[in-house]
């Protein structure tokens, strides 16, 4: 397949995951309140200014790895009910371009829900960000959603034609996304200055999540295509 025609399909998956929810709205109706409901449930159990400020950055991130899990979920699950996937794989579909564009619609989804659960958290618990700590929050988020929409994606294919995906996807993604949880949540500490940290101390972090971000990203666009065979 020639790199035009390797684009084409890659903006082809990715338009019409984006356009199916669009469509459906399942994440501004379901998985938004969903992931604000969880945080102000934290709000609740962690009683304390003090804590509540120390964790919204772990918080963020544990409601978007729940959603992310539920939005894959989702993608995967439309292309197995009417067989897609299948009859791209046997039509000799390029799946490193299926990887790559779902990969992509992912993220755009993601980093939608981070905008809105960040402002909550930033509204919600108080929390004082400056110019520094934004310019780091912003980067290493994006590295972070990066990552874990690569992750996602990859488990995702592979557990579509397994029966059981529904419970097995978690435990799959979590383990291996354990990095991108950590980094995150560190680096968003950082930029918060949540318990006394200072900015300087999140950029390490960023490295980490960039390079976790790169490896499973060309990682899984190579190794999508046997995951589904098999």
């Amino acid at each position: 397949m020639s790199s035009v025609s390797r684009l084409q399909m890659v903006r082809a998956v990715c338009a019409k995951d984006l356009r199916i929810e669009q469509r459906s709205k399942v994440l501004t109706s379901q998985i938004m309140p969903f992931a604000l409901v969880t945080l102000v449930l934290f709000a609740f159990a962690l009683d304390g200014d003090a804590i509540l400020e120390r964790t919204a950055p772990g918080l963020v991130w544990l409601a978007m790895l729940f959603s992310s899990m539920i939005i894959v979920q989702r993608s995967f699950a439309v292309e197995t009910a009417d067989g897609a996937l299948d009859a791209l794989r046997v039509a000799g579909a390029d799946m490193s371009a299926v990887f790559w564009g779902k990969w992509f619609a992912l993220i755009v989804q993601l980093i939608i829900l981070e905008v809105v659960l960040i402002v909550g958290a930033i509204v919600m618990f108080g929390i004082d960000l400056r110019i520094s700590g934004l310019v780091l929050l912003v980067t290493s988020s994006i590295s972070a959603t990066c990552g874990l929409s690569a992750v996602s994606t990859i488990y995702a294919g592979f557990a579509s034609g397994v029966r059981g995906r529904e419970s097995l996807l978690p435990l799959l993604v979590l383990p291996v996304a354990s990095p991108v949880l950590i980094g995150a949540t560190r680096a968003a500490e950082a930029a918060f200055g949540a318990g006394g940290a200072v900015v300087s101390e999140g950029w390490p972090w960023l490295g980490l999540l960039s390079v976790f971000a790169v490896v499973f990203s060309f990682g899984g666009s190579l190794a999508f295509g046997p995951l589904i065979d098999d």
